[in-house]
Formats: structure tokens, C-alpha cells, sequence
């Protein structure tokens, strides 16, 4: 890999880094004009985005009656067959966080000298007492219990409360279940009158559902090197029973994230990090990483979900939401190529600018700035296609209800631009009195319920790597072994990695956002059997 003589005099001028770093370095296939510039950032700092006004419903999320969604979901469905279709699941985190109070619970618990009931107290722990309350209506209740019986041989003669504190052992424990150090995938969530079923799964059952054309459907995980294989074993497995069931060929491809989007760990004085024999320290870029993965796909619509928002029940009025967004998506889509294709064929003049530019700011909410109506007609045309010929994204928007995530914003860039865009709360200088009061004002929030359409009016694959907004990244804190330092992660993927698109919020309800981020979630009702199921 060549590199700038100056970017290597730099880093080790200023930085010190060795022949054996840019060894360590090119082995990762990572630039070293990459790597100084994440250097560079930690010095600078990441500048907070500047919030206009929080996105509401009709102006920046549009709302839908039950019969619109109803007419686009039609519209998607007799386009769909002319089109390849896929599914994109970021799958790769593992449950930690899921689990984190239990892994809390065994390390603080003083087994000889206490009860749980003490712990509980003494803790002020809330999350404890309702897992406890609910342990039998977990989907792993029986598999775990079973094994805790073979274990213990005096299982009967226990306590319930020594049961419940060698069930939770066992299912953390790295010789049995493991369950907070394995990805959520793969983890049992629902079960049902016959079996018991994984993530994994489920998506491939909603993928047959609204994810299909041709009853042919292609479904694709971003997995950890180290995971591909529970995921396989599992698809391997069910594979087969859900395509019978659903009359669908289920294609299933997987991804890792690159290693160049790997980035560099510095102290906290912002100098390169070294673990113990030397070595740079480089971490995950975080999911933004993953607009790489994005881009090597190839179809002209791609729904993007999460890996834990799968629901037990309503899975076909999910896909009614799931193909209206895609209907959305689509309409949009062959009215952004029209006004195109006029554009490149000269079958445009003045009369038709104030038109498209009503639709490009009350459709698509494109800031036109005043100084668009001085430009000649030619410019004005230029303008009006580059600002056209970009990946279009519709993003379902739920109702905050007090879950965490990002929200929808209408953000102004440093030029005085104002766009839509999908912004974390560490993205905001909370400090300001004024940012912060619109931050509290968001009406929605961001499910990742996403569908896209990333082909140009040829047809031809954008490269998704050239719409990112590299400035909106994220510093975050972490340890190594007992030592403080500050990674770098990219622009989430829904975030800054996709801040250049064409951007539409569409309401959907709350029925279609069920994710699982501790694992009492799993107790909620879309997590469990209903009506005999």
C-alpha cells in the first residue's frame, strides 16, 4: 500500500510510531492519511451538530392513515417482481448489555452471607425482582433449569432462592450457556406451541413475508468472524422448514466489518495507546463501519432492521408498515428519475423549476437557498440534479415513549444548510441552553426501520462511501485492562454515514418497534405467546 512520505514523516515525527506500527498497519490494510486524521480528531474534537428544530409530523415526518399504507404497500407489491430485493441485518453486537445486571448480580452477590432478597435491597435493584418474577416465562427457562438439575443433584432439596442463584449462574456461565458473550441472534426469544425460536429466525420468516419477489428472498447478517458459525447452524437448521412453510427459496448471506475501518485507541492526552508489549491499540469503528458492507450489496431495494426487533405476534401487520415504507420509497423514487431523466434529455426549461422545487422541499425536504434564483437555468438544472442523484432512505419514526435512541431532527450544516437527519443526544452540545431545549422536544424517535433504494437512474450501484458527513463521528471513553483511553467510531450508519441522502420520516406505529435490550424485554406481550401460539 503507497502511502504520502509526508503522512508517514508525521506520524513519526509527532506521534513516534515505529517501522514495527506501520507494519501492524498495513498487515490491517489501513491508510495512514486515515489514521491521522482520526489522530487529528482527537486533538480537535468532534464539533456538535447544530439542531434547527426537532423533526415533528407534517413538517419533516409524514403521517399516513391505515389506508394509505394500505395503497403503497399495493404498489410496492405490483412493482416488487420486477425488482431484487434484500434485507440487511446488523447482527454482530454481542448480548452483554442484554445481560449486564445479572453479570452485576453474580459479581457483587455474596452467596455465603446473603439472600437475594437482600442483595436486591441492598443494590436498590429493580431490574432483578421482575426477571425473578418472571423467570418460568422465559424462553430458555426449561433448557437452563434442565441443566441446572443435572448439575446439582440436590436440586429439590435447595432453596428457591440458591435455585434461582444457580440458574443465572449457569446461564452465564462460559462452561454452559454463556449467554451475555454470545450475539442476541442466536439467542432463544420466543417461544411457541412447538418450538423455540432465535432472531435469526425470525427474520427469515419476515423476510418471506415482505422481503420476497418471485417467492425468491434474500436476507443478509453482519456477523463477528467468531459468530458465523451459530448463525449458519441455526439457518441450516430452519432453513428449510420456513421456506416450505412460506413457499419462499430463502437466500441467507453473511459480512464481517472490515478491519481498515478498524480505527486507532489514544490516551487520554490524545497520544497513540499501546497495550503491554508496544503495540497500537485499534478498536471496532462502531456500526457506521458497516455503509461498507451496505455498498457491496446488490439490489435496488434494501430494508435495514435490527438484529432484536423481531415480534412473537403481528408479523403481518408489521409487513403492512414494512411494505408501505418500501411503497413510499419506490413512488418517490421513479418521480426523482423522471424529473432526471428530463433534465439529461434537455426536455427541461424555466417554466417547470418552480415545480420540481416545490417537490424537492415538501417531498424530499431539500433546502433550496435563496441564492438557487440567481443562478442561470443551466445551473439551476445542474443543481437540481445534483441535489436528485443521490441513495434515497425512508425511515419509519415511532412516537417517544421514553425509550433510548436517536431522534429526528431538522439539523443546519456550518454552510447554512438545513436538512433531515437522524441524530444521537452525544451528537448535541447539551451544554447550550437552547440545544438542549430542542433536543427534549423530539416527538419520535428511530427504530432502525429503514428502506432504501441505493441504484442511480442507469441502475448503477451509488457508492455509498461518498454521501457520508465524516465529521459527525463519535469520541468515546473506554478501558483497557485498567487503563483509560478514547476510541474513534465512524458516523453511524443511520446517522452521519447517511447524512447525504435523500432523507423522508414516515410515522409508523409502535407495534412495529419491539426491541430487546435488556432481557426482561422478552416479558413484554410482543415477546410472548398469544392466542394459543
Amino acid at each position: 500500500m503507497e502511502e504520502n512520505f509526508t503522512t508517514k514523516d508525521n506520524l513519526i515525527n509527532k506521534y513516534g510510531f515505529t517501522e514495527a506500527d506501520f507494519e501492524q498497519i498495513n498487515a490491517l490494510g489501513i491508510s495512514l492519511d486515515k489514521i491521522e486524521g482520526e489522530l487529528l480528531l482527537f486533538k480537535s474534537g468532534i464539533p456538535k451538530i447544530t439542531l434547527e428544530k426537532p423533526a415533528t409530523v407534517n413538517d419533516g415526518i409524514v403521517k399516513l392513515s391505515v389506508e394509505e399504507f394500505q395503497k403503497y404497500a399495493s404498489f410496492f407489491d405490483a412493482k416488487k417482481d420486477q425488482l431484487k430485493l434484500k434485507k440487511f441485518v446488523p447482527a454482530s453486537g454481542a448480548a452483554s448489555r442484554m445481560f449486564k445486571f445479572l453479570s452485576e448480580f453474580l459479581n457483587d452477590f455474596d452467596y455465603e452471607n446473603e439472600t437475594i432478597n437482600a442483595y436486591i435491597n441492598r443494590k436498590k435493584d429493580k431490574n432483578l425482582p421482575i426477571f425473578l418474577a418472571g423467570i418460568e416465562k422465559f424462553p430458555f427457562f426449561e433448557t437452563i433449569k434442565s441443566k441446572v438439575k443435572e448439575i446439582h443433584g440436590n436440586y429439590y432439596s435447595l432453596e428457591s432462592h440458591e435455585k434461582s442463584y444457580h440458574f443465572i449462574k449457569t446461564m452465564m456461565s462460559q462452561d454452559y450457556f454463556d449467554f451475555a458473550n454470545k450475539p442476541k441472534g442466536v439467542l432463544d426469544f420466543h417461544k411457541y406451541e412447538t418450538e423455540i425460536t432465535t432472531p435469526a429466525e425470525e427474520h427469515l420468516n419476515e423476510c418471506a413475508f415482505y422481503a420476497s419477489a418471485n417467492s425468491v428472498s434474500h436476507l443478509h447478517f453482519t456477523v463477528s468472524h467468531h459468530h458465523e458459525d451459530l448463525f449458519q447452524n441455526i439457518i441450516g437448521r430452519v432453513k428449510h422448514k420456513v421456506e416450505e412453510k412460506s413457499q419462499t427459496t430463502l437466500h441467507v448471506a453473511y459480512s464481517h466489518q472490515d478491519k481498515s475501518t478498524d480505527t486507532i485507541a489514544v490516551t487520554p492526552n490524545n497520544e497513540p495507546f499501546r497495550n503491554e508489549n508496544g503495540q497500537l491499540i485499534f478498536r471496532p469503528g462502531g456500526h457506521g463501519a458497516l455503509i461498507n458492507n451496505l455498498n457491496n450489496l446488490e439490489a435496488d431495494v434494501i430494508f435495514i432492521k435490527n438484529i432484536d426487533n423481531v415480534i412473537q405476534n403481528h408479523i403481518k401487520e408489521i409487513t403492512l408498515y414494512k411494505k408501505g415504507l418500501a411503497g413510499v420509497l419506490l413512488n418517490l423514487q421513479e418521480q426523482i428519475f423522471k424529473i432526471i431523466k428530463a433534465v439529461e434529455n434537455n426536455e427541461m426549461d424555466e417554466r417547470h423549476i418552480p415545480d420540481i422545487i416545490d417537490f424537492m422541499e415538501k417531498k424530499l425536504n431539500i433546502d433550496v437557498l435563496e441564492d438557487f434564483y440567481k443562478y442561470t437555468v443551466e445551473n439551476k438544472l445542474e443543481f437540481i440534479k445534483s441535489k436528485l442523484n443521490r441513495p434515497i432512505r425512508v425511515c419509519g419514526m415511532v412516537k417517544n415513549e421514553g425509550e433510548p435512541g436517536g431522534g429526528p431532527f431538522w439539523v443546519r450544516s456550518y454552510k447554512g444548510n438545513v436538512s433531515l437527519q437522524i441524530v444521537e443526544s452525544s451528537q448535541v452540545d447539551t451544554h447550550n441552553t437552547e440545544q438542549a431545549k430542542i433536543l427534549t422536544k423530539a416527538t419520535h424517535f428511530n427504530p432502525v426501520d429503514l428502506v432504501c433504494a441505493t441504484k442511480n437512474y442507469y441502475g448503477e450501484k451509488f457508492d455509498l462511501t461518498q454521501f457520508v458527513d465524516t465529521s459527525t463521528g463519535f469520541i468515546v471513553h473506554k478501558n483497557n485492562k485498567g487503563k483509560d483511553l478514547k476510541g474513534y467510531e465512524l458516523p453511524g450508519l443511520w446517522n452521519g454515514a447517511m447524512a447525504k441522502w435523500i432523507t423522508v420520516f414516515v410515522e409508523v406505529p409502535l407495534v412495529t418497534f419491539n426491541p430487546v435490550k435488556t432481557v426482561n424485554d422478552l416479558l413484554k406481550p410482543a415477546h410472548q405467546p398469544q392466542n394459543g401460539n
